[in-house]
């Protein structure tokens, strides 16, 4: 069985590159009947929060990313680190390292003058236990290095990546890195091959920009003795502008689209598209169509673009699809934070706000004169409201010609509108507007008269009396 795993650092929130990679793995893991593990990499003490980490499992939760197992956290499993690290010095596989990071750099720096690539030179390697108490005692803590095969250095390490192809470095551009720090906390290359050893994983999936991390966790794999899973890494997003993606090209957390409006269906159905191909001209999925549907080798090797336009248009069809009792539970959380109530025909608004909506807090936002009078007028519909002053005090009229109508449908509504404009000698293209703004405060919307008829008849005669006054 097929075993994958997600393993975020809960160093900040999630973003869209982290959630791709998680959905990935989902995907494919329910897609072979496998199971898909959660793994929080927490051993780095500064930087990891709680919050992080409760923000992580919220956002996975939303998106309807369930995990089989875990989720497992990496700093609960110290004891298990230290275990292989002793196996490891004991077998003379990895010795300690005394360097200081002063020193290191000062290397570096002098192999860079020389214009030579930097390598650890080993100088820990062949201490003696004399010297290595007298770093002791003067307050060094050591490091612990692993110490590469050096039988054979024209051997490659290679894989072949289910993504990338074949992909292969010789062992002689490598160095012997560390794998614990001088603090006692273990580094990402040795912590995820232990852990991933320990979890039984099968296939790596992640970012290409973990792949020259691959080589070195393949060695670790070798001198441990133990079975290398196999690798995928999956292409980087870029911003529209093909640069990486980041902040200044929008909300990069899954949280804060999730505040913008927009249905987890949605998200997961755009980062699914990301870097993989599916049915030709078709965009639109069910979480349950792209389980079906993956495939690892339709997995592109180029970059992915994020294309806000391309979520937007998913998003306004994937709300489309919802029924109005799934609409209004969505909009919930959005009606309560602006403290908005919900008309006696919400469903027939809905229904309207539907029509023009990308995402839910459009309906909040552009509709939010069918849930309260203290609605804020655009600046566009200021500009025309300035334009058309002349007509206002015909809104006083219409409000009349409104009280007096038997009925309250939308035919009425538009023949005492043409009624009102004639007598005034209106065009009722620059009246009717007028009339949206005073009621609405917005130059667009659902269609006018069937706006209105889904409001009380009270509601827009006192606007437009309130309207008329304000001249």
């Amino acid at each position: 069985m097929e075993r994958l795993r997600f393993a975020p650092s809960p160093t900040g929130y999630l973003h869209v590159g982290g959630a791709r990679t998680a959905l990935f793995n989902y995907l494919y893991a329910k897609k072979v009947g496998g199971t898909f593990i959660l793994r929080i990499e927490d051993t780095d003490p500064e930087r990891s929060k709680p919050e992080y980490s409760e923000q992580i499992l919220r956002s996975m939760k939303w998106l309807g990313l369930h995990w089989d197992e875990g989720p497992y956290y990496q700093s609960k499993r110290m004891e298990r680190y230290r275990e292989v690290v002793g196996y490891l010095l004991d077998n003379g596989l990895a010795y300690e390292c005394f360097c200081t990071p002063e020193e290191l750099e000062a290397r570096r720096k002098e192999a860079q003058k020389q214009g030579k690539p930097y390598k650890y030179d080993r100088r820990c390697l062949y201490l003696s236990e004399e010297e290595k108490e007298k770093l002791r005692a003067e307050g060094r803590k050591p490091a612990i290095r692993i110490k590469l095969p050096d039988e054979n250095p024209d051997r490659e390490i290679k894989w072949h990546d289910l993504v990338k192809g074949d992909i292969s470095i010789k062992i002689s551009e490598l160095d012997d890195f560390i794998i614990v720090r001088s603090d006692g906390t273990p580094t990402y290359n040795f912590a995820v091959v232990v852990d991933d050893h320990d979890m039984g994983v099968t296939l790596v999936m992640r970012g290409e920009d973990h792949i020259s991390n691959t080589p070195k966790q393949i060695i670790l794999y070798e001198i441990l003795g133990w079975d290398v899973p196999k690798f995928a890494h999956i292409p980087m997003i870029l911003g529209e502008d093909k640069t990486k993606l980041s902040k200044r090209h929008g909300a990069v957390s899954v949280e804060e689209y999730k505040k913008q409006g927009y249905l987890a269906k949605a998200m997961f159905n755009f980062l699914a598209l990301l870097g993989a191909s599916y049915e030709e001209n078709r965009e639109v999925y069910e979480p349950e169509e792209l389980i079906q549907l993956f495939d690892i080798n339709k997995i592109t090797s180029h970059p992915a673009v994020f294309d806000h336009d391309k979520l937007r248009h998913i998003n306004r069809e994937h709300l489309k699809r919802l029924s109005l009792e799934e609409l209004k539970r969505e909009l919930e959380p959005f009606m309560e934070e602006k403290g908005y109530q919900w008309p006696d025909n919400w469903e027939v608004v809905l229904e309207l706000l539907r029509e023009r909506a990308y995402t839910l807090l459009d309906f909040v936002d552009k509709g939010d004169f069918f849930f309260t009078d203290d609605f804020q007028w655009d600046e566009k519909a200021q500009k025309q409201w300035e334009k058309g002053k002349d007509m206002v005090p015909a809104l006083a009229d219409l409000a009349d010609a409104f009280e007096a109508l038997p009925q309250w449908n939308a035919e009425n509504i538009e023949q005492a509108m043409r009624d009102v404009a004639a007598k005034k000698d209106f065009k009722p293209r620059k009246f009717f507007p007028i009339v949206r703004i005073a009621v609405s405060g917005k130059t667009v919307g659902p269609s006018l008269f069937h706006m209105l008829e889904a409001m009380p008849k009270d509601t827009v005669v006192r606007r437009l009396r309130k309207a008329a006054s304000q001249v």
